[in-house]
C-alpha cells in the first residue's frame, strides 16, 4: 500500500476551493472537501489510476461536471510514495504554481 504526501501548498488549494464553494452557497462545502480526500485516499491502493501529464506527473480525475476537481500528483515508486502536488477545479486553467 503506497504511502500519501501532500505538499504544503495543498492546505491553500482547499481553502481557495473552500471559498469558492462558500461563494456559491453550496451546501455541504466541507462535505465536498472531505470527498476530494477520500478520492486521494484510493491513490494508497492504485497510485497509477491517474493520467499521465509528464514523465513523472499525473492527473488524477475526481469527480465530474461542477463537483469536478484534478489533483496533481508524483509517484515514486521505489520508495511507494505518491505525492500529491496540488488540487484545482476542473475549470480553473492551471494549478497556479509550478
Amino acid at each position: 500500500m503506497a504511502r500519501i504526501e501532500l505538499a504544503p501548498e495543498i492546505r491553500d488549494d482547499f481553502d481557495r476551493i473552500l471559498d469558492h464553494l462558500t461563494e456559491r452557497a453550496v451546501e455541504d462545502a466541507p462535505g465536498r472537501i472531505r470527498e476530494i480526500i477520500q478520492a486521494v485516499d484510493v491513490l494508497e491502493h492504485n497510485p497509477l489510476i491517474g493520467r499521465p501529464v509528464s514523465a513523472d506527473t499525473r492527473e488524477l480525475i475526481i469527480g465530474r461536471r461542477a463537483r469536478g476537481c484534478v489533483a496533481l500528483y508524483r509517484y515514486i515508486e521505489p520508495i511507494d510514495t505518491v505525492f500529491v502536488l496540488a488540487i484545482r477545479s476542473q475549470r480553473e486553467a492551471g494549478y497556479g504554481r509550478s
